[in-house]
């Protein structure tokens, strides 16, 4: 049984050790938090490459004590050629491939942002240091984990038809075995040329001009004028207050709103005991209306119809509340959106906080790898629809819907609580639960994260939108919820990755920090 980890001087979490184990050693030499962020991110970027990569999106809650919470938008856009012309002859956008690789990738922008954010705190660690990991794995090589052999066999078929996969991330044309090595040595030349030339080589520099050509000989409407255009920006996050604490989150074009708005929902329902019907039945019913109105308002931050802040009021929460039939389901028609991602933190001795997200949305994104970079592309864009009169239809220089939202809570007591997941749909219902278990209901972080947990809706690929609930829930809370009228599928593992890999780091105001991981992953919470 795991233990919520303890310590002072700093903790990094993420759902690979080895990513883990960078943040850590960067706090250990005299970083920050943001710093062990980013020595992180490049670090899971390369062992960890079925759900995320240098070629994707990003989004940060950066806190430092004393001060409001900084949020960070680092989603690129589409292209300014990704348009109705440019994909005329097809019904929607293509899921995979160049065609698929139609939006700026953001992350390293948000990585050179972060660092702008904390270049007060201190002296800063050149970036041969933060990123001095992720090199050597990517040039010493990856032992393969069980997700990227199933991710990739599942997968190859389609994959293996886009530019640069086979090469890259697959073993002499066979999909890669857990623990064979894999190495990446373009990758590694390219995260060199990074620590080198500085991040803004990625967009303005000879990085930029290699991948903006590749992408343009494979077929993408990515051009180096794209690149030269991108930019991360710090935005003003979202936030609800509940009774002990205030609640923050990503606003458009990521679904930060439904995370907040569920947990606001369910502090009006509260249940007396964690785990019951009335904790679960209340969570479900909260995340149906927070997904409708999500549904109906989330899109590119310049076409919001309605102010996201406005619809986390007292009065717009009390309202969605008096809705929900606590003994009764809401039928639930529901076209959810998949995605793959990571979620990590960080903790340093200050006391300042990261919540952070990476992603290339699908697992492998679009498939495509570039030749002289070894960067794999995200598949972000194809959220888009052809029909330019929907929410979310294309146009250059939008920005996609995002199911990414990295969660930070700021406690009356002077805690602070940085909590996330992956898994599309399922990250807000993970950070529901996770949240109210241990805010709202008091039990311990790592039992908060390793309880038995649910997924209403779709991800990781299937098709299904019913209640999915891991096979550790008792038999009677089962019939229970069927009866209240929940169309729900117990799933055959005490522990699945169809739930996502959480992680939550809560620093205390005396210096102490509880670090939890999510034995549904290869992570871990790495301590100084």
């Amino acid at each position: 049984m795991l233990h919520t980890q303890r310590s002072y001087g700093g903790s990094c979490v993420a759902p690979h050790h080895l990513a883990a184990s960078a943040g850590r050693d960067v706090l250990k030499q005299g970083g920050n938090a943001v710093e062990a962020m980013v020595a992180a991110a490049a670090a899971i970027a390369v062992v960890y490459p079925h759900m995320n990569a240098l070629g994707g999106d990003g989004f940060w809650l950066i806190h430092e004590p004393g001060k409001a919470p900084v949020a960070i938008d680092a989603c690129g856009p589409t292209a300014d050629l990704a348009n109705a012309d440019f994909y005329a002859g097809e019904t929607q956008i293509p899921e995979r491939g160049p065609k698929a690789a139609l939006t700026m990738a953001g992350t390293i922008g948000g990585w050179h942002e972060a660092l702008n954010v904390a270049s007060s705190w201190g002296q800063q660690l050149p970036l041969t240091t933060l990123l001095a990991d992720a090199i050597h794995h990517a040039e010493a090589g990856i032992s393969v984990t069980q997700s990227q052999e199933a991710l990739t066999a599942k997968h190859v078929e389609r994959l293996s038809q886009s530019p640069g996969f086979s090469d890259s991330l697959l073993l002499n044309g066979q999909v890669p075995q857990e623990g064979e090595r894999l190495r990446q040595p373009r990758l590694a030349a390219t995260l060199k040329r990074l620590a080198e030339a500085g991040l803004d080589d990625f967009y303005r520099g000879e990085l930029a001009a290699s991948m903006a050509k590749d992408l343009e000989a494979v077929g993408s409407p990515l051009r180096l004028a794209d690149f030269h255009a991108y930019r991360a920006q710090r935005v003003t996050p979202l936030e609800v207050t509940l009774q002990d604490a205030t609640l923050y989150n990503l606003p458009a074009p990521t679904q930060g709103m439904a995370s907040l708005m569920i947990l606001a929902i369910y502090e009006r329902l509260k249940a007396d005991e964690p785990n019951g019907f009335d904790h679960l039945h209340g969570l479900f019913e909260a995340t149906k209306r927070a997904f409708i109105l999500r549904d109906q308002n989330v899109t590119d931050p310049g076409r919001v119809p309605t102010p996201l802040q406005a619809l986390l009021s007292e009065e717009n929460i009390g309202r969605e509340a008096a809705q929900i039939d606590p003994q009764r389901a809401l039928p639930w028609p529901h076209e959810p959106a998949p995605g793959d991602t990571i979620w990590m933190g960080t903790v340093d001795s200050e006391g300042r906080a990261v919540s952070f997200i990476q992603s290339i949305y699908w697992e492998f994104g679009s498939g495509v790898v570039l030749p002289e970079s070894g960067v794999l592309w995200q598949n972000r864009g194809i959220s888009f629809s052809l029909n330019p009169d929907d929410l979310r239809g294309l146009a250059p220089g939008r920005k996609p819907f995002h199911t990414l939202n990295p969660a930070l809570a700021k406690f009356n007591d002077g805690r602070t609580m940085v909590y996330g997941t992956m898994g599309g749909e399922g990250q807000p219902q993970t950070q529901a639960a996770v949240f109210s278990r241990y805010a709202l209901h008091g039990m311990p972080l790592q039992q908060a994260i390793t309880a038995p947990r649910w997924l209403l809706g779709r991800t990781w690929g299937e098709t299904s939108t019913n209640l999915k609930l891991e096979a550790r829930f008792d038999d009677a809370l089962v019939t229970a919820l069927a009866t209240a009228g929940h169309d729900v599928e117990v799933l055959p593992e005490a522990f699945s990755d169809t739930m996502g890999h959480a992680g939550g780091m809560v620093c205390h105001p005396d210096g102490l920090i509880e670090s939890a991981h999510d034995p549904r992953s290869n992570g871990g919470a790495a301590s100084v």
